[in-house]
């Protein structure tokens, strides 16, 4: 779908002369959790970006749904305030006419029943087929609820089309995620279901596809033949913040790992798909993941944060934060080394590391290639201490970089690796957020960046041994790069770039 998507865009430009024209039928966008931060932080402005762009239908209407009444004027106001502190004041009005509010209240059958008339209403008035992308920005432990009470209003199914997203955790475990399948699936049809995981609408992450089979010389060097290791890196610099009620109970193997960097994982080790479509993509992935060899929990280090120095600062550790139970196991950093069993990985190692309060944010993907078989420079007394790598950027500054070898001018003779690369900013100036791709894809009805059911339940199942029986807990102080038995579990940072003689 990505390339259908790619040119019915491309025509749509065409057909105005230049100018971006949506490709969409109008719809009702539905935010539960309306009045929440990730719908005033993100969603809002995602659709803002779109509007002006012109990639949102003119028709399509959002209605935001909170617990408690809200006047349409006051909620309009939330929402523009918002929009201004996204640096978007002056854009504002081209999405807050369109924004209307529906309180839900606790949730009951008529508050349901309230939220279909109203749909219907909205439908009417505005003349436009009645379409409706539903975001479940709420807590997991409503999810289910909300679930059934769309179905139980008929919302599942109505004249036009109904789309439901339904952001992470998608479980905490291999039996919560099938329970959670189970009952979606009474209610929607598997191609209504979004998944949503934003780090797949990232341009980079997307580009991961096209600079692997749109260029020959890559993929024919994507494989063992070639590729000496690869690592996955998402490191950020914040500890948990007000999150630690939430995250005390997930921990960086679920908060991180099964889902954004198991994402990853695929799309680099995936097989060529059959098509460029959502189906043949997920069909690989899934096969990834179900060719993964079970995970030596030898090779698996857990960390939690200390006290130390983050950006300059002196920063308390994990335990001494807000709403951190005392003597609290929950891991904020996982390093692993794990093998694919497939004929083009066997024996190359995938090295995973995440944590927080790691030196800096970043998102990379280090696929380092093997050194040369002979070293043909120790006659000129030149030593290569490292082989080549290509490094992908994700966040921050996106873009890619091939580090190979070059001589140095003059004597005595050295070689030295510098990069060549590629800026999205640079060549670009500004791409999408990842949020303005997704919830466009959602609205055309393009999976192709959101997770199958099966891909769900393959990933807990990696992981199960894992989160049953887990290694240890490792302190390491903010500000480092993880606990020191991590050493051993990552392309070393010096490793990825530098040579010397």
């Amino acid at each position: 779908m990505i390339g259908t998507k790619m040119r019915l865009r491309a025509d749509a430009l065409a057909a105005r002369g230049g100018e971006t024209m949506a490709t969409h039928e109008p719809a009702v966008f539905v935010i539960f959790g309306g009045t929440g931060d990730l719908a005033k932080r993100k969603l809002f402005p995602a659709l803002c970006h779109n509007a002006v762009g012109g990639q949102l239908h003119e028709r399509t209407l959002i209605l935001g749904l909170g617990r408690s009444p809200i006047a349409e004027a006051a909620y309009r106001a939330d929402v523009r305030s918002a929009l201004a502190k996204a640096g978007l004041a002056d854009e504002a009005e081209r999405l807050v006419g369109r924004v209307f509010y529906q309180a839900i209240g606790r949730g009951s059958d008529d508050d349901y029943r309230a939220l279909a008339e109203r749909l219907e209403k909205l439908c009417a008035a505005h003349e436009i087929p009645p379409n409706y992308a539903m975001y479940l920005s709420l807590p997991p432990h409503v999810m289910p609820a909300t679930i059934e009470g769309l179905g139980g209003a008929g919302l599942n199914n109505t004249r036009g089309w109904t789309r439901v997203v339904l952001e992470k955790p998608f479980g905490k475990d291999l039996k919560s995620a099938q329970e959670l399948n189970a009952l979606v699936h009474r209610h929607f049809r598997e191609d209504q279901i979004y998944r949503i995981d934003h780090y797949l609408g990232k341009e980079t992450v997307q580009n991961l596809l096209v600079f692997r089979l749109a260029n020959g010389l890559i993929e024919s060097a994507w494989n063992r033949d070639r590729v000496h290791s690869v690592q996955i890196i998402v490191a950020e610099d914040l500890g948990v913040g007000s999150r630690a009620g939430y995250y005390d109970t997930s921990g960086a193997l679920r908060d991180m790992v099964q889902n954004h960097i198991s994402q990853l994982l695929t799309l680099v080790a995936m097989e060529v798909p059959s098509s460029f479509d959502a189906e043949a993509i997920r069909y690989e992935k899934v096969k990834v993941l179900r060719s993964m060899a079970p995970i030596d929990l030898n090779s698996v280090v857990r960390g939690q944060y200390t006290a130390g120095t983050a950006s300059g600062h002196a920063v308390r550790g994990y335990l001494e934060e807000a709403n951190v139970p005392a003597g609290s196991q929950t891991e904020t950093f996982v390093a692993m080394k794990l093998f694919v069993d497939s004929w083009r990985w066997q024996g190359v190692p995938f090295y995973i590391r995440t944590g927080k309060r790691l030196p800096r944010k970043t998102t990379q993907i280090a696929v380092r290639f093997r050194s040369a078989p002979v070293s043909f420079f120790k006659k000129v007394g030149c030593r290569l201490e490292s082989s080549d790598v290509l490094l992908i950027t994700l966040q921050p500054d996106e873009g890619f970089s091939f580090h190979f070898d070059i001589k140095k001018p003059g004597d005595p003779f050295q070689i030295e690796s510098i990069p060549l690369s590629f800026s999205y900013d640079e060549r670009y100036h500004q791409i999408h957020d990842a949020y303005q791709t997704l919830l466009l894809d959602v609205l055309e009805g393009d999976q192709t960046l959101f997770v199958h059911a099966t891909e769900v339940e393959a990933s807990w199942k990696l992981f199960t041994g894992l989160l049953e029986a887990p290694p240890p807990v490792r302190p390491y102080a903010a500000g480092s790069w993880g606990p020191p038995e991590a050493d051993g579990l990552a392309i070393p940072e010096s490793g990825l770039w530098q040579h010397g003689c």
